[in-house]
């Protein structure tokens, strides 16, 4: 098994947990617990939730927005790895 095959792996594993992180943060973002959130395409408030602080006092906001970027840098590595093998 070369580096490549095993990087991708590492990144189809670590990509299986993105729905469950994707879909808490959104429903905090669009306050909303409706399960049709995650399948449209709404991302103009995803991001500013993700880079600014829309909720400062809800701390299950600022923990889940935490958990997503650290989730998402640790994927961007990843592709970035695998990208450059």
């Amino acid at each position: 098994m070369t580096d490549m095959q095993v990087v991708l792996i590492i990144l189809i594993i670590w990509g299986i947990p993105s729905t469950y992180f994707r879909s808490k943060f959104r429903k905090i973002v669009y306050q909303t617990d409706d399960w049709k959130i995650n399948i449209k395409p709404l991302f103009k408030k995803e991001i500013i939730g993700l880079f600014s602080n829309m909720y400062p006092g809800n701390k299950d906001y600022l923990k889940t927005r935490n958990y997503y970027r650290v989730y998402l840098i640790v994927y961007l590595i990843l592709f970035i790895i695998y990208k450059f093998i």
